[in-house]
């Protein structure tokens, strides 16, 4: 079972990996793809943020299909529906079509988080659930390694449209290893590796989960916080940085891999600084005021930072408002019972989404609002307004961070991987 149980992790991680791959493969692409399709940074941000409103909306469906068909099959068919998408969007003859592919990549990368979750409650211990978490995590960023400085090469060398008809291909491969590796639990129950908690109807925990007060806090920091890293990290960073301070696609995906690197380093370190603070709500204040102090050394210097200072950057920042999200669903865990852990995860899985969708979509518009600086691209003043509303969105999501209730466990059971916490929603 050991081997089988890490063969699942496996394919369940590499599923998980295309689909951070897809949140922010058009940051480096975005400016052919407006050249291409021959329209201004509102519908390409559109285009972007349309993936967002899927994968939000998707959420609770998800939870749904994990419970009733299995997770197995939900990502066998959540990833053929991204396959095709992912060819589609590489053949697409204008921006309508391309607008459907993305639909179809957004609904079927959307169903592969929940059901993940699932599994590895089944195949691991509680005390284990929390270090796979944190290697999914890692995983995601070498996805979005990929989707910035690998495709920035591959772009170059045989274009966007060809890189997203091969990531197609092997997605169909990976739903194939899905369908044959992933099994939604050990065939004898009396194998599993965990207690089965008694269950809490889909519906009654939803309704649990929107009445307490202090999931809130983390929600809507959650909408700020990921709007801010999807909008900049996921769709405009790339084009500030060939716009502002003149970069090469390859450049620029160079300085944007930072973010992957921060999500791979800075998952475990702010998990351990968790524990060794013995506090959630501590290292949620410190990420977010160092995000806040980051954006707003961006405010004033928009375009004076020398290159090895934008890899530093660009680190900090996926460090601060990407790698700091899985202290998010921790906490979020730790407000309700275990036997809720899908339905509250779910449920809070919404705002990250939303706000990238919003971001994305907003971030556009005010660029539009300011006049192109011919072949230089966006101008710097658009790009300063865009700096400083990201700023004003950090501020908020600090804010958020002061009205959140502590919900690291005092005490810990007896039990294996059991946790006892008396931090419980009221």
């Amino acid at each position: 079972m050991s081997v089988l149980r890490w063969a699942i992790f496996s394919v369940l991680g590499l599923a998980y990996f295309f689909v951070y791959f897809h949140r922010l493969s058009l940051s480096v692409v975005a400016d052919d793809l407006a050249s291409d399709f021959g329209v201004a940074a509102g519908v390409l941000g559109l285009l972007g943020s349309v993936y967002f409103f899927c994968y939000a909306a998707m959420q609770f469906p998800a939870g749904l299909l994990s419970d009733s068909v299995g997770p197995r099959k939900t990502v066998t068919v959540s990833l053929l529906v991204a396959a095709v998408g992912s060819v589609l969007f590489g053949l697409a003859p204008g921006i309508r079509t391309a607008f459907v592919a993305r639909v179809m990549v957004g609904l079927g990368v959307s169903m592969v988080f929940i059901p993940t979750m699932k599994v590895l409650s089944q195949w691991f211990k509680a005390g284990e659930f929390a270090v796979m978490a944190g290697i999914l995590n890692a995983v995601g960023g070498l996805g979005v390694l990929a989707g910035t400085w690998l495709l920035g090469l591959l772009a170059t060398s045989f274009g966007w449209r060809v890189s997203f008809q091969v990531i197609g291909g092997v997605t169909v491969v990976l739903m194939a290893l899905a369908w044959l590796v992933v099994r939604d639990r050990p065939a004898d129950s009396a194998d599993s590796p965990v207690a089965q908690p008694d269950a809490i109807g889909l519906l009654a925990g939803a309704r649990r989960v929107v009445s307490t007060r202090h999931f809130w806090p983390v929600a809507v920091w959650f909408f700020f916080d990921c709007g801010i890293f999807f909008g900049f990290g996921g769709l405009w960073g790339g084009p500030y940085l060939m716009h502002v301070y003149g970069m090469s696609k390859g450049q620029a995906g160079a300085i944007l891999s930072m973010i992957a690197w921060g999500m791979i380093v800075g998952s475990p370190l702010l998990g351990v600084l968790s524990e060794r603070l013995r506090s959630r709500k501590r290292v949620f204040i410190l990420a977010s005021t160092a995000l806040a102090l980051l954006l707003l050394l961006a405010v004033a210097l928009p375009a004076s930072l020398p290159q090895w200072a934008l890899f530093v950057w660009f680190f900090l920042f996926s460090v601060c408002s990407s790698a700091i999200v899985i202290m998010g669903f921790t906490a979020t865990k730790e407000l309700f019972p275990v036997s809720m852990a899908g339905t509250c995860v779910g449920m809070v899985n919404l705002f990250p989404f939303f706000g990238g969708a919003v971001f994305m979509w907003l971030l556009g518009r005010i660029l539009d609002g300011y006049p192109l600086a011919l072949e230089a691209g966006y101008s710097i003043a658009g790009y300063r307004v865009v700096l400083l509303v990201l700023l004003i969105a950090s501020v908020l999501a600090l804010a958020c961070t002061l009205a959140m209730r502590e919900t690291y466990p005092q005490n810990r059971g007896t039990g294996p991987g059991r946790i006892v916490c008396h931090h419980t929603a009221r």
